[in-house]
């Protein structure tokens, strides 16, 4: 059976602990003595290479003790990987977070291919205020292909300087940009 820190089955053994089956899934849920803590993990009876198709998970599992990472193709939770994970720490195709690793990254911290974050490493392109990539948009950024108010690169267009490479690069992105949102 399929894990996140405990297994559906052995939630039985946690008393207090509730599971609801409907048609898309499996709920595990549990409120700790007190009331002030919860923990609530859903699972969906659909899978994808034995990946359930939607897991989310809040709180501290009670059969393991632990945060409960979600995994899956749609994945959210505190920790979350999956093809798409959201979490404050994700990592996935399309990774969104606090912290997030993928293909696609969108967080406060991001890396992979195309980042977008406040500290953006993307290996392709990378916007934020601290950018590093082949192409990188920033407030201090560093790569070849440069915009920013205080560049490092090959090709660079900043407030002290304006590489002409650069500045047509950057003018032919905004009028594709600008044509495809009809600006």
């Amino acid at each position: 059976m399929y894990r996140s820190g405990g297994s559906f089955a052995d939630a039985a053994s946690v008393e207090g602990m509730k599971l609801e089956e409907t048609s898309l899934g499996t709920w595990r849920r549990y409120v700790y003595p007190g009331g002030r803590s919860r923990f609530s993990e859903f699972r969906s009876h659909a899978e994808i290479f034995g990946l359930p198709l939607v897991h989310f998970t809040t709180g501290i599992d009670p059969v393991s003790g632990r945060k409960a990472a979600a995994r899956g193709i749609l994945a959210v939770g505190r920790r979350a990987i999956g093809v798409i994970a959201v979490g404050q720490v994700s990592i996935g195709v399309l990774a969104i977070g606090q912290a997030a690793l993928g293909v696609a990254a969108l967080g406060q911290a991001a890396g992979g291919m195309w980042a977008i974050g406040q500290l953006a490493v993307g290996w392709r392109f990378a916007l934020g205020q601290i950018a590093i990539g082949a192409v990188a948009i920033g407030q201090l950024a560093a790569g070849r292909m440069v915009l920013a108010q205080i560049g490092l690169g090959r090709h660079v267009s900043s407030t002290s300087s304006s590489d002409p490479e650069a500045v047509a690069f950057f003018r032919s992105i905004w009028k594709g940009v600008s044509g495809a949102l009809g600006l």
